[in-house]
């Protein structure tokens, strides 16, 4: 694996290599040395996926509040999306900047959020799927957002004539400094 740091404080890119042959190919997506090795060591306690049918699916900005804030590492496993974290750790260096991967099935690209960061992605293409693994377990009352389009964020996300997005989502309330997360 190569795991390499990007513009946020604490997020990587973890990037499987993949052995192939006629078959296909094999890629390990986790090891705990290798992450140890890094600095990382997240401890896993849930896995989950998100299965979007439709493209130009929104979902996000998302983050559990402390105490449960998660680390999570994120991988489009079937699709492609446009992945977006976003900063909200007020004592971090990089307190409000937003940083974009495209994750998809075929380039197997991961990413590792530490807790604090938003989370949120739009779908590329119909049926794409993706995949967390999170190192707190899911507290529904610590569950939190911010809006996709607050435009204390500035975030650029992909053209789309119509996102498809849940209520929530669309209407979470403007920014508001740290005291909103």
């Amino acid at each position: 694996m190569i795991i390499e740091p990007t513009t946020i404080d604490g997020l990587y890119t973890v990037a499987p290599e993949r052995h192939g042959d006629e078959r296909g190919f094999f890629a390990r997506t986790w090891c705990v040395d290798e992450f140890a090795e890094a600095g990382l060591s997240p401890e896993f306690v849930q896995a989950s996926v998100s299965y979007n049918a439709k493209a130009n699916t929104l979902r996000g900005m998302h983050f559990q509040r402390e105490p449960y804030g998660e680390t999570k590492l994120i991988a489009c496993i079937a699709g492609a999306v446009s992945d977006v974290l976003l900063d909200l750790r007020p004592e971090s260096p990089s307190y409000l900047v937003w940083e974009r991967f495209e994750l998809t099935a075929d380039g197997g690209l991961q990413v590792l959020a530490p807790a604090g960061l938003a989370h949120g992605f739009q779908t590329l293409v119909d049926d794409s799927v993706v995949s967390y693994h999170i190192d707190t377990f899911y507290q529904p009352d610590h569950s939190a957002g911010v809006r996709w389009d607050d435009p204390a964020f500035g975030i650029e996300w992909p053209a789309a004539s119509e996102r498809i997005m849940s209520d929530k989502d669309r209407t979470w309330p403007d920014f508001d400094g740290p005291a909103a997360t």
